[in-house]
């Protein structure tokens, strides 16, 4: 958590000197203008292990504030901070495994001593993750036709973990839907992009309506596999060190000014 804490303090730190340097450039030389977004997202997790599987998606919402510097009318760099809540998915591990020991740690936190903390294949484990994210990217418009203009948005996608929950399917020694805090088993920094389009719509002479869609998927492995281990008929057990990611559809809406 201390981790956490510090890499928060740090981005927070590069964002205020990025917004700063923004805004003292576009009085200098170009446009630059602010906005907000309140977006809907489905996200789910993903793994490079084929006997691990996605097995649900989380309802989520992106809030934040976004800054764009025009270079010309038609292109834009952008950056923006912003909460992603509920981020995350489930993921299931196959029937096949015999075994499957992880988030040994969070768990010990949750059960009684001398608890059972292995579980037999075909349970699945939900990650709900909140990020405090910082996106990068161009925004390439075409021109307007009447107040209409489409765009088209790729970003790189910096995050920092503020929160997590995991939840264990079908275990009688939880109670049901209970959360817990997985914060030690999940990396706390996830570096993603996105590939986005949609329309603004001109309101007044500086603002403008957004609304669009996008696709967003991280680059890094979320799970840490820290004292994890998973068996399977005829094998010897070994260290679950299969890659997890997390993968979005978000629905892009917000105002510019």
């Amino acid at each position: 958590m201390q981790s956490n804490y510090l890499s928060l303090k740090t981005l927070l730190a590069a964002c205020l000197f990025l917004f700063t340097t923004a805004t003292a450039t576009a009085q200098l030389q170009g446009d630059i203008k602010f906005g907000f977004q309140a977006s809907p997202t489905f996200s789910w997790m993903s793994s490079d292990n084929n006997l691990i599987n996605s097995d649900g998606t989380n309802l989520g919402l992106k809030l934040g504030i976004i800054g764009e510097y025009y270079f010309t009318d038609q292109y834009s760099f952008h950056t923006g901070l912003g909460f992603h809540f509920n981020a995350g998915g489930t993921l299931r591990y196959d029937d096949e495994f015999t075994r499957v020991d992880i988030w040994r740690e969070a768990l010990d936190e949750v059960l009684p001593v001398g608890g059972v903390r292995d579980f037999d294949g075909g349970n699945s484990y939900k990650y709900s993750l909140q990020y405090l994210e910082v996106p990068v990217g161009l925004t390439l418009r075409t021109r307007e036709f009447g107040y209409i203009r489409y765009f088209v948005r790729p970003s790189l996608h910096l995050g920092v973990l503020t929160q997590s929950r995991g939840e264990i399917s079908g275990y009688t020694g939880l109670g049901e839907d209970e959360r817990f805090n997985i914060s030690t088993e999940v990396n706390s920094v996830n570096l993603g992009w996105s590939i986005g389009g949609g329309i603004e719509y001109s309101i007044s002479t500086s603002t403008a309506i957004v609304a669009g869609i996008s696709y967003q998927s991280g680059f890094a492995d979320i799970t840490t596999d820290k004292d994890t281990e998973i068996t399977r008929p005829g094998r010897d057990a070994r260290e679950d060190d299969s890659r997890g990611k997390t993968n979005a559809l978000v629905i892009t809406l917000g105002v510019m000014f």
